[in-house]
């Protein structure tokens, strides 16, 4: 049951109406009010016009995931009233601009209808029309305000940092629409609600920050220079960020960038772009998803053959095809993994939040250049566009970027015989690389065609495959460097069942298994970190009778690949799948899985 601290707001609007500025001011109302708070944006990939949400819940147990259950509606979109009403729990609360006739559709029996008339109020005191459009979301906020106890001294401050010195007219117009809201709850309805927000001091140490955001940060600080991309969603924001960032922070004494960022003309010549910058020597990236990845191929096979270090940060989106644009999938885990024509293998990072994006972009960038070959950095919709409280970011002064086997104009004095470019000399599969222009004695031809180990163009079936088989070795020593997984064994007694997910479904299972234990029901868990797989998960999978693998996709890939890597018991692997669009709920891996056990045991 919903109570003090502990329940889920959702806010349903009208896309382009101004309403996502309104409710990130809720969201971080409450984180101010340092209580523990969870926001999901759920917009249409339309400019204007169509259904939008947005999901706060407000958990002061810690559970930054999607519950599955509402138990605050604020119903302001006309065309999905019905719908919102419906999604409410029993006995939760239904709020709603009371200026227009809803009564006749209000069906329910068992929750608390809240009207409150904010068009005609906000009519009454502005009088531009696209004023009154804005001014009645943040009217909406100060209602909210009065119902759920929240601090109208912290949402003025924060409404102050959002318009700055530059538009710090607009603070008193806002604030008059939030005492407008505030004052007709607080005058008609008992305040605060059974159900509200109370101050707390649980979010010190923490940010409210999206994955887009960080991933970009950590790019610049890992030294990235170049970055080429075309614009999709929802990866768009990475550039945007990183953008920023350097023209904030990457000049010379006398003002010289020391950057260079490419609007491309497709997805395919922004991977060429990146590729060319990283045989030059540079730290290079993409941004893209899904459909970006796929226009790609030929570049990433390209690098992966030529050994050109490169990032590319996926931010997966729904698919097949354009799919949902503004909707939350796990449907590229194969497509990263094995992109390109022939046997291809690449090295992916499965970021869980925006912090771990942030840790895991810095990462891919010497995985890139030690392993020379393109690194993805898998990320997702919900990761990198909604805004997540996190621990503050930790930033080592002491890092160096790893630069890996780069033979300098000194090793190349020094080198006896020829130069070999796709040679093995310390048997880990990494050749050593030389940089353009450095030494005439590195020099060598850079071929997607069949090569020898010396970059000599060959046809020769046993030259060809020695290479092959080095580039296997290699991906095999990256097992030793890669971020290893995440586990967590029971602690009260050994189980004979486990879970296996990766990315953004951490804080959901970690609820579930939360949940489950307090029904008597414990799950050992093992969260995939990065690709290869390492024996870690090969031993994990093998100490338990079950494996429930959760992810967000409908063909059950990851399992697929744990199968295709690890030589999986199939028998033993349970799929637990999630492909709506919206970020897996905790309660959805719960009643799954506890229907499987029920199951199981009946027979």
């Amino acid at each position: 049951m919903p109570k003090v601290n502990d329940f889920t707001l959702k806010i349903a609007t009208v896309n382009g109406t101004g309403s996502a500025s309104a409710n990130a001011l809720l969201m971080k109302s409450i984180f101010r009010m340092g209580v523990p708070v969870m926001g999901k944006n759920y917009f249409p990939s339309n400019i204007q016009g169509l259904p939008t949400w947005y999901e706060i819940r407000v958990t002061d147990p810690g559970h930054l995931t999607r519950a599955g259950q509402v138990h605050f509606m604020v119903a302001m979109n006309a065309e999905t009233f019905a719908k919102d009403q419906a999604e409410l729990a029993p006995g939760g609360y239904l709020f709603y601009d009371s200026t227009w006739p809803r009564h006749r559709e209000i069906t329910r029996d068992d929750i608390t209808v809240i009207g409150v008339p904010l068009a005609e109020m906000i009519n009454h005191h502005f009088v531009e029309p696209r004023t009154r459009i804005l001014m009645k979301n943040v009217a909406y906020v100060g209602a909210l305000a009065a119902l759920l106890d929240l601090d109208l001294d912290i949402i003025e401050q924060l409404l102050k940092e959002t318009f700055g010195e530059k538009k710090a007219k607009l603070v008193e117009p806002n604030m008059e629409a939030v005492h407008i809201g505030y004052d007709y709850a607080k005058k008609h309805y008992d305040c605060p609600l059974p159900l509200h927000v109370k101050k707390a001091d649980m979010t010190k140490g923490h940010v409210i920050v999206d994955g887009n955001t960080t991933a970009a940060l950590g790019a610049m600080l890992a030294g990235a220079n170049v970055a080429a991309w075309y614009p999709i969603t929802p990866s768009t924001s990475v550039m945007d960020a990183f953008t920023s960032f350097c023209a904030k922070h990457r000049h010379d004494e006398d003002g010289t960038p020391q950057y260079k960022i490419i609007q491309a003309e497709d997805e395919l010549a922004a991977c060429g772009m990146v590729l060319g910058a990283g045989w030059m020597g540079a730290r290079a990236f993409t941004a893209t998803s899904g459909p970006g990845i796929s226009l790609m191929n030929e570049f990433v096979s390209f690098g992966y053959y030529t050994e050109i270090p490169a990032v590319i940060f996926d931010i997966q989106r729904v698919g097949p095809s354009t799919g949902m644009p503004t909707r939350t999938q796990q449907s590229d885990i194969n497509e990263c993994a094995y992109a390109g024509h022939g046997d291809t293998r690449h090295i992916c990072l499965y970021p869980a939040d925006p912090r771990e994006a942030f840790d895991f972009s810095i990462k891919s960038f010497d995985l890139a250049e030690r392993f020379q070959t393109p690194v993805f950095m898998v990320s997702d919709l919900d990761i990198g566009m909604n805004e997540w409280m996190v621990p503050e970011l930790k930033w080592d002064e002491s890092y160096q970027p790893d630069r890996g086997k780069v033979l300098s104009a000194e090793d190349l004095d020094k080198l006896e015989g020829r130069y070999g470019r796709y040679q093995d000399p310390d048997r880990d599969g990494i050749p050593q690389r030389t940089l353009p222009g450095v030494h005439p004695k590195g020099a060598y031809f850079t071929r997607g065609s069949g090569h020898s180990e010396h970059a000599t163009y060959t046809e020769d079936a046993a030259e060809y495959q020695r290479v092959l088989d080095r580039l296997r070795r290699k991906f095999d020593t990256a097992k030793d460097h890669i971020p290893a997984p995440y586990i967590d064994y029971a602690r009260s007694k050994p189980v004979k069942a486990g879970i296996i997910s990766l990315g953004s479904c951490d804080l959901a299972v970690k609820e579930a298994r939360h949940n489950l234990k307090g029904k008597g029901t414990e799950f050992d868990y093992c969260r995939i970190r990065a690709f290869p797989f390492t024996d870690h998960i090969r031993r994990f999978i093998d100490e338990h009778d079950t494996i429930f693998v959760i992810e967000q996709n409908r063909d059950a890939q990851l399992k697929c690949m744990l199968q295709a890597e690890l030589d999986a018991d199939a028998k033993k692997l349970v799929s637990i799948l999630h492909y709506n669009g919206l970020p897996i709920a905790s309660m959805h891996i719960e009643s799954t899985i506890t229907d499987y056990c029920q199951e199981a045991e009946a027979c």
